[in-house]
């Protein structure tokens, strides 16, 4: 199920405790305001919220591909929000892309599959990275929503040994999505170890 915060204005392109968020904070607001006033009517579309519908059929395919059973909800929030929740269930004051809400487990009276948890993911933060990767907002929701997904089935890239990352570009690949958080957050340390191994040479 897609919802969206009834704080944010949809003319614009822009109990369950979450246990991981995103890899980091959200870009500046310059950067994301910047991304959410193009210029060009083409740029326009390019980073438009997509329709519920059109996302909805997206969670259902990445959750088959997961492999994840349960009803899931995506919210879709602004910075504001998300840094709240973040403050809230993670002790970190500071908005982030993406927050998953792993189910605590059945509820009296309902199967034990009902609910796998929920996703929360700022469209505000979505839309700067979106223009800072070179696709749609509707590609970086995406992505979002596939890393959430497999975090609620339990992978954790912060304390497993590259599990998650090898399954999120397995099933990026699957889904025919760009580059995934994961990778986004090692390139950089790559390329720094790279420069720090080449000023160490004689």
């Amino acid at each position: 199920m897609i919802l969206l915060d009834p704080d944010m204005d949809p003319e614009s392109p822009h109990g369950r405790r979450p246990v991981r968020g995103g890899l980091g904070p959200a870009p500046k607001a310059t950067k994301a305001k910047r991304a959410a006033v193009p210029t060009t009517p083409a740029k326009q579309k390019y980073l438009r919220l997509p329709s519920a519908r059109t996302l909805s059929r997206f969670l259902s395919e990445a959750q088959a591909a997961v492999r994840l059973k349960g009803q899931v909800t995506v919210l879709l929030t602004t910075d504001a929000a998300i840094r709240k929740l973040n403050r809230q269930f993670r002790g970190k004051n500071k908005a982030t892309d993406v927050l998953s809400f792993p189910s605590e487990g059945p509820f009296p009276g309902s199967p034990a599959e009902a609910i796998a948890g929920d996703i929360a993911i700022s469209v505000t933060t979505a839309l700067g990275q979106a223009a800072d990767h070179g696709h749609s907002l509707s590609t970086e929701i995406k992505v979002l929503i596939l890393h959430g997904l497999l975090h609620l089935a339990g992978y954790d890239h912060e304390a497993d040994s590259g599990q998650m990352a090898r399954r999120e570009r397995l099933l990026r690949g699957k889904l025919g999505l760009p580059q995934g958080l994961i990778e986004r957050a090692e390139a950089p340390k790559t390329t720094a170890s790279k420069k720090a191994a080449k000023a160490k040479r004689p």
